[in-house]
């Protein structure tokens, strides 16, 4: 890959096993998808085990079209299994000590990070050392440019996560994606739980230093706040399917109308637009809408 504006996708590749089978997912995987339908070259980084599980995932991601640096390590590919309660949220049993957790940091990867534009890692992806080592040799390689966007799009699963990975990451970020949710958790932790919403996301923007922090909260809307603005979006009402992978279509369709050169406000639409689209179809991957990606 020889562009050097490159959207990258860091962190877990594995199987969601629903009621009805599985699907390939993961967030990195799911968010480099979504920026490839905006016509935006993009790459998922991670690893997967040398079983067939894992087989399937590089075939899956060929198939799509999907440009990935997924090593083969001497773990089992991860797996999720996901249940879908009667409202359509998923709830996840995330399987520990597998390929994802083991990322390598290799020259090919240090290669990529050179020519990367804007990248999306999570917390759940550093739950090991090895893996988080990775990501942060990662962002320490990357262009330190203004024009670049570091994404840390947080992800408390499960107890994986703890105060000062989510420093860390916020400190390496200059674009935070949370939910309200994520939110409250967090604000918990830091030591500032009594004030509204809308206020503990001016204090982290200051505090971190932020070009942009996201919050959504499901049906109540979102948000995209920038220094001394605010964005705000309605949920559309739709028949939701599931809700898997729709945040990181959201996340997905922000940063690549954002480097498409739009606005901050019609990313903000975009984004809504297709992660609503995204929870009326079954799984993370679905093919969007021409109209909405252009």
């Amino acid at each position: 890959m020889e562009n050097n504006n490159i959207v990258v996708g860091m962190g877990e590749a594995l199987w969601d096993v629903l009621a009805e089978g599985k699907k390939i997912g993961g967030a990195p995987a799911n968010f480099a998808y979504h920026v490839s339908q905006f016509g935006l070259p993009s790459c998922v980084v991670s690893a997967v085990g040398g079983d067939a599980l894992g087989d399937e995932i590089l075939e899956n991601l060929t198939s799509k079209g999907l440009t990935h640096l997924i090593e083969r390590v001497p773990y089992p590919t991860g797996t999720v299994q996901v249940e879908i309660d009667q409202a359509g949220i998923p709830q996840y049993e995330i399987k520990e000590n597998v390929a994802w957790d083991n990322i390598p940091y290799t020259a090919p990867l240090e290669a990529l990070a050179l020519r990367t534009k804007a990248v999306c890692f999570g917390s759940l992806a550093q739950r090991n050392v090895v893996s988080r080592n990775t990501i942060n040799r990662f962002l320490d390689a990357m262009p330190q440019s203004d024009n670049t966007l570091v994404v840390f799009d947080v992800n408390l699963r499960q107890g994986f996560y703890n105060k000062e990975i989510l420093c860390n990451s916020m400190s390496r970020c200059n674009v935070l994606k949370i939910n309200d949710e994520e939110l409250v958790t967090v604000s918990r932790m830091f030591g500032y739980p009594g004030i509204d919403l809308q206020d503990k996301c001016w204090i982290l923007l200051g505090k971190y230093n932020l070009k942009m922090l996201i919050l959504t909260c499901g049906i109540n809307g979102s948000y995209v706040f920038t220094p001394g603005n605010v964005s705000f979006q309605p949920t559309p009402k739709v028949d939701v399917a599931d809700t898997v992978g729709a945040g990181d279509s959201f996340t997905a369709a922000f940063i690549g109308s954002l480097l498409k050169g739009k606005s901050v406000t019609e990313s903000h639409r975009v984004a809504v637009q297709t992660s609503a689209y995204v929870c009326t179809c079954n799984g993370a991957m679905p093919v969007l809408p021409k109209e909405y990606t252009c």
